[in-house]
């Protein structure tokens, strides 16, 4: 048998991986700035992470939710703390697609309601009704396309307003910071007046921080640069720092009732110990603080580059563009400088998605090999 083939692959085969830096079967070293799409959050086979997800391992891996297990009461409990969500409710899920799913599941069995407002150059998942919600027709197949869904720009009220004035709403998803389409973001007016417009209309906002979130951003969560107070709110990508778990954080208005969502996998023992070591790990080593840290450094570091036409984003959720297709760059970053970073929809940008723990010698070592690749491609 054969691997469907649906990935273009660069010819790197990772071995072994230390914090930022990653191993090939060679012994190369490369420096990790992507994190596998900001997966990895508080550094690769961090060792108290490692040791977490062993014990467990060594204990119970799985079992199903119809049992009691405590794990997923402490990983609810503290990332109600480090979010200040407090009086949310999590349930738990396996990907920020399925978060993303149930989201969306619930506004509309909320309201009563199906069609949805998502954004133009949004990425929600490649579920049903996520992929519905994507602003990407090739991967939209018929079926996904029955979905109710209106594409509107970013940072137009207005338009919004009149979509929810027709009364037939059951949701608004959005991106803080959108990712793979290219580091595009709301402004704060933007943000505070989606929030005003969703409850005066009985809508359901739903935050997607599948990638914006746990740290990324600067705030534990995007939105929390906004001063806004979302319905619900997704997570995903660095929940698990590699193990597979998502979160849907769902605010008190909410009903629960029996049945009304389920998983197989979501909340397993396993993902749960995982989910727990990161938060452990990003308090005890203040991830944040280091974020905000690298960040501003990297934010003024990067000018020595005349090329760049535009730094996007926010924390270490960062997109650099040039006026040029960066496929070449990127690829000579890759193979010749030994360095990993993202692409998007936008083929000008570069995306940047380091683990939390960068160093800003690390950044360094970025830009002079940036500095290095545009001179050669020239």
């Amino acid at each position: 048998m054969n691997l469907f083939d649906v990935y273009p692959l660069y010819p790197i085969t990772p071995v072994k991986a230390v914090d930022c830096t990653i191993y090939d079967e060679k012994g190369t070293e490369y420096l990790d700035l992507y994190s596998g799409h900001g997966v990895i959050s508080i550094g690769h086979t961090q060792p108290d992470y490692v040791a977490k997800v062993k014990e467990q391992l060594d204990n119970l891996s799985f079992y199903s939710n119809a049992i009691q297990n405590p794990l997923q009461v402490e990983l609810a409990k503290k990332l109600g703390k480090a979010s200040g969500l407090t009086d949310f409710s999590l349930f738990l899920c396996s990907s920020g697609a399925e978060a993303n799913e149930n989201a969306l599941k619930l506004a509309s069995f909320h309201t009563n309601k199906s069609r949805v407002i998502a954004f133009d150059n949004s990425f929600h998942g490649r579920t049903s009704a996520a992929v519905a919600v994507t602003d990407n027709k090739k991967i939209v197949a018929p079926l996904n396309a029955q979905q109710e869904v209106t594409f509107l720009p970013l940072n137009q009220i207005e338009l919004v307003e009149a979509e929810l004035q027709k009364g037939d709403i059951c949701g608004v998803i959005i991106e803080p910071i959108q990712g793979v389409g290219g580091l595009d973001q709301g402004t704060t007016e933007f943000f505070q007046a989606l929030e005003k417009a969703c409850k005066a209309n009985d809508v359901i906002l739903i935050l997607d921080e599948v990638q914006s979130g746990y740290g990324r951003s600067g705030k534990f969560f995007a939105f929390q640069h906004h001063g806004i107070n979302p319905d619900i709110v997704t997570t995903a990508k660095g929940m698990g720092n590699g193990f597979p778990i998502g979160g849907v954080l769902i605010s008190p208005k909410f009903q629960a009732s029996y049945g009304l969502l389920g998983t197989t996998f979501g909340g397993s023992h396993l993902a749960c110990a995982a989910g727990i070591a990161v938060l452990d790990v990003m308090a005890d080593k203040k991830l944040i603080e280091n974020t905000n840290k690298v960040s501003e450094y990297f934010f003024e570091a990067i000018k020595v580059i005349p090329e760049i036409k535009k730094v996007k984003g926010r924390g270490l959720m960062l997109g650099v563009e040039f006026d040029f297709d960066v496929s070449a760059l990127r690829k000579k970053m890759i193979i010749e400088k030994y360095i990993f970073t993202g692409g998007a929809n936008n083929k000008n940008l570069l995306r940047i998605l380091p683990p939390l723990t960068i160093t800003t010698d690390a950044i360094d070592t970025f830009i002079k090999a940036l500095q290095e690749s545009l001179a050669e491609l020239k």
